[in-house]
């Protein structure tokens, strides 16, 4: 890599941040791609971001979008980046605005409209209500749901959302043996309106609080509707001040027909620089 110029897009949707690199035909070949994630994902010391998202050749979509984490672990789905590559996509003529893509998780398909990216999720699965988990140090008990919104998601309800140690207790719920060997992300919601929540979130592989999490957003506009009766759309209000909008179908989440739900995460994507590495 030392002779090669490696060209890269750097992606912002509602706080999330990603490395976008065109990953096709092995044009820009990095033999580890999890080594790659974690010395440029570093912030303060590298270019810094919440993942590198590559994007690949696909025989079922129109391309495939591969997701490695800043601890070099790699993720089946994350919401927001698939909103910043779906317009990484558009705007490099790499896709029409209307495209669909392959991850981990199944396929995903995405509407490019201007500044905003909605993309129709997976169906969820896993729903739990209801549950509790014990941590130590410190010693805490907490009543949560979970759900699977293409990665897995623990839901908290909280009044006290501002004050809340996210990077401690949700370091050790992520970890706790009931949730091994994969980890759960941690979302601690409030309700701030009859179709609003406000969402923050302990992100599994970044291992730390996010400014946004498209998936974890989900999770919480759903939980929040069996929980509170809320209506859709939910808006939910991000660590970053952004907001985050979901879409999907009410009578489908309240029999549990995850089948029929027409899950939608919509909100504001942006380019913020092109960029080589040398």
């Amino acid at each position: 890599m030392s002779s090669q110029k490696l060209e890269f897009q750097k992606f912002c949707g509602t706080g999330n941040d990603f490395i976008i690199i065109d990953n096709r035909n092995f044009k820009n070949l990095i033999k580890n791609r999890a080594d790659f994630a974690i010395k440029y994902c570093r912030r303060g010391l590298s270019i810094g971001a919440d993942g590198v998202l590559f994007l690949e050749n696909s025989s079922i979509a129109d391309f495939k979008m591969t997701l490695f984490q800043p601890d070099g672990s790699q993720a089946e789905m994350c919401g927001n980046g698939a909103r910043c590559i779906a317009k990484y996509a558009y705007i490099n003529g790499m896709a029409n605005k209307e495209m669909k893509f392959e991850t981990l998780a199944g396929i995903v398909e995405a509407r490019v409209n201007g500044n905003m990216v909605s993309v129709k999720l997976t169906e969820p699965r896993d729903l739990l209500l209801d549950k509790i988990v014990k941590i130590s140090n410190p010693d805490m008990e907490f009543q949560y749901s979970f759900i699977n919104t293409g990665v897995p998601h623990m839901v908290i309800l909280t009044d006290t959302l501002e004050s809340i140690d996210i990077k401690t207790i949700g370091n050790k719920i992520r970890f706790h043996s009931d949730f091994k060997p994969a980890g759960t992300n941690v979302n601690f919601i409030k309700k701030t309106g009859d179709s609003s929540i406000a969402v923050r979130t302990y992100e599994r592989g970044v291992e730390d609080e996010t400014l946004a999490c498209g998936t974890g957003s989900t999770a919480s506009a759903l939980i929040a509707s069996i929980k509170f009766n809320i209506s859709t759309p939910v808006t939910v209000q991000t660590k970053s001040g952004d907001n985050l909008i979901i879409h999907f179908d009410e009578t489908a989440l309240k029999n549990r027909k995850f089948s029929d739900i027409k899950l939608f995460l919509e909100g504001p994507v942006e380019k913020i620089f092109d960029g080589i590495i040398e």
